[in-house]
């Protein structure tokens, strides 16, 4: 096999990131040809920062630099540089240069390459958590709309997944939004503390611009802060290595990871639910749940976006421990692991919550199946109101605690052998419990406590709140498979 013939795509490894799961908007952010003209920008802004404080940078140099900027990449020119200076970021320098001839000479004065690719990074992770912020609100204000539908629809609460006191759907739903809600919050504060690595030298210490600049530290100041500014951030980080610390990258993974705690908690109760018939996700027309089982109706998005989340998370482990490993001013061992899981992490990121918003637009509940499996355990749940009852109407609190007790792990036991749960008859029949109302102990109406009320509340407050602080919302991204 020629190896220095170019591969066939259909024989190369294609990152299901992209070609499947996250939205076209995340992908292109991440994508090379906005990757190299964000560099092109970083060299272009430090030339007019340069040119601003006196460096001999001509207007003819930077009207030249602008429009090579917008102008189409020649890939296979930089390809060809790299294979020979085995160096990608003075390959595609190069290659702009000849696209800007005139302002070859000037080109990446005084910088490292961890200006163009450090600045560059920084703003695409600013841009994407401008998107996962926006997907996370639309989320958000999905469900919200649902846990206002079933806000006073009981259902069996688990707690050990045992059955457990009533809850409302609604009130599970809110349980859902509030993980988003610390999420966002996160998110927000991570895109709000980002900053410019700025110019800041080999190691450093700004010592190429003194030099450039003649010893004058307000201008190498002036310099790294017209950087930042003309880059669209409010400052740069105060002191740096070679590289802004790598840090910054896990604590903004850190963010993306807890989102995918959050989106695996809510895709796990979803596949319960739905095992039990009382909940499912969108089920298309014409859908195959199984190529051997024609009835099947697998929750294959929550599945999806619970395996997505594992990815995450794991991938957090990688940024904490580059962060770590730093040597002194740096080591070239963050290389990898950063263009692995930068993108990654985003992408997969966005998949979920695509994944997560289409659920909530179209989350199915089925207040049949909901109520069948409450009544099944409805005489056990109410144990606690028939307790509170007899002990008002004159009982002995720990004789009916024993006799409730009792009745109920005979009932039990006859519910394994396949009988209906005979708890109410039983009680019916015991001299104890002859002066409460069994009847009206046992009814739903207010098993759930304060849950209609805690949902409205919560959607009202602190909902409400979070979506006006982040009004952006992500434009609709449809499922690729």
């Amino acid at each position: 096999m020629n190896t220095d013939q170019p591969l066939d795509p259909r024989d190369m490894w294609d990152n299901p990131l992209a070609a499947r799961y996250a939205s076209a908007e995340m992908t292109r952010l991440w994508s090379d040809n906005h990757r190299y003209r964000l560099w092109r920008q970083t060299w272009l802004v430090l030339a007019e920062a340069e040119a601003e404080l006196g460096l001999p940078i001509t207007p003819a140099q930077l009207t030249e630099m602008r429009a090579a900027v917008d102008q189409p990449i020649d890939f296979a020119r930089a390809a060809d540089y790299e294979k020979r200076m085995r160096h990608d970021v003075f390959a595609h320098l190069h290659t702009f240069g000849d696209a800007c001839p005139q302002a070859k000479a000037i080109l990446h004065l005084g910088a490292t390459s961890a200006y163009v690719t450090d600045n560059t990074d920084l703003i695409l992770m600013r841009e994407s958590l401008d998107l996962v912020a926006g997907r996370l609100a639309t989320v958000i204000e999905r469900l919200a709309a649902r846990a206002v539908e079933t806000a006073d629809l009981v259902c069996l609460g688990r707690t050990h997944l045992q059955p457990a006191q009533p809850t409302t759907v609604g009130k599970r739903i809110c349980l859902w939004i509030h993980d988003l809600l610390l999420d966002l919050e996160e998110v927000l504060q991570r895109r709000g503390s980002l900053k410019a690595r700025g110019a800041k030298g080999t190691t450093g210490t700004q010592a190429s611009f003194f030099e450039l600049l003649n010893g004058d530290h307000a201008k190498v100041r002036q310099l790294d802060e017209l950087v930042a500014r003309k880059l669209g951030f409010a400052a740069s980080y105060a002191v740096t290595g070679q590289t802004y610390t790598r840090k910054v990258d896990s604590l903004v993974v850190s963010a993306l990871a807890a989102i995918s705690e959050s989106t695996h908690k809510a895709g796990n109760d979803l596949r319960l639910a739905a095992a039990w018939g009382e909940m499912e996700e969108p089920f298309e027309t014409e859908q195959v749940g199984s190529s051997a089982m024609p009835y099947k109706r697998n929750p294959m998005r929550a599945e999806r976006m619970c395996g997505l989340a594992r990815f995450v998370m794991g991938l957090l482990t990688t940024t904490e421990q580059t962060a770590a490993t730093q040597w002194f001013e740096r080591t070239l061992d963050d290389s990898a692991p950063r263009r692995l899981v930068l993108p990654q992490a985003f992408l997969a990121t966005d998949a979920q919550l695509v994944l997560y918003a289409n659920i909530a637009g179209g989350l199915v509940v089925v207040p049949g199946a909901i109520r069948r499996t409450l009544e099944q355990y409805l005489p056990f749940l109410s144990s606690e109101r028939i307790l509170m009852e007899g002990t008002k109407a004159g009982g002995d609190r720990q004789e009916l605690h024993e006799a409730i007790r009792r009745h109920s792990h005979a009932a039990t036991a006859r519910i394994r052998e396949g009988y209906d749960n005979d708890l109410a008859e039983r009680l019916a029949t015991d001299p104890l419990f002859a002066s409460i109302d069994l009847a009206a102990a046992m009814e739903v109406q207010g098993l759930a406590g304060r849950a209609p009320a805690q949902v409205d509340e919560f959607i009202a407050g602190p909902v409400a709140q979070a979506l006006k602080d982040c009004p952006h919302r992500a434009g609709e991204s449809a499922l690729r498979v």
